[in-house]
């Protein structure tokens, strides 16, 4: 059987930048969920603090998965990345209209899966063409 290496070529820098943002994001939230969601501009109840732990773990196995995988498996983990910051962008856009919780975090966080899903989908059409 041949092992698949991870060459520089065969690396996608924005692929890695994603991945790594999420293993930060994910080990901060698992951390200091409370420190994150204050950065965040919410507060950090017991139930945001909850949550955000299982939101932690999520964003580490998504950026480890990717990070640790040869090559020929990086766009399933791409693919699998770009579905959470979409729904994740979905679920914040929705919340903009209500009041039960704060616009400027709301805005934060659709900003940030936001730009994830778009750098992600750039990732993966740069992706198709090379």
């Amino acid at each position: 059987m041949r092992t698949i290496e991870n060459t520089p070529s065969e690396r996608d820098p924005a692929g890695d930048v994603l991945a790594g943002g999420r293993v930060v994001l994910g080990t901060l939230g698992l951390i200091a969920p409370r420190a994150l969601t204050r950065l965040l501009g919410l507060d950090p109840s017991p139930e945001i603090t909850y949550l955000t732990r299982i939101l932690a773990g999520r964003a580490i196995a998504l950026g480890a998965g990717y990070l640790t995988e040869p090559a020929v498996q990086r766009r399933r983990w791409q693919r699998l990345g770009l579905f959470v910051d979409i729904t994740d962008t979905l679920a914040a856009v929705t919340h903009l209209h209500r009041r039960d919780l704060p616009r400027p975090a709301v805005l934060a966080l659709a900003g940030l899966t936001g730009g994830y899903a778009l750098t992600g989908v750039l990732s993966l059409l740069a992706g198709r063409r090379s």
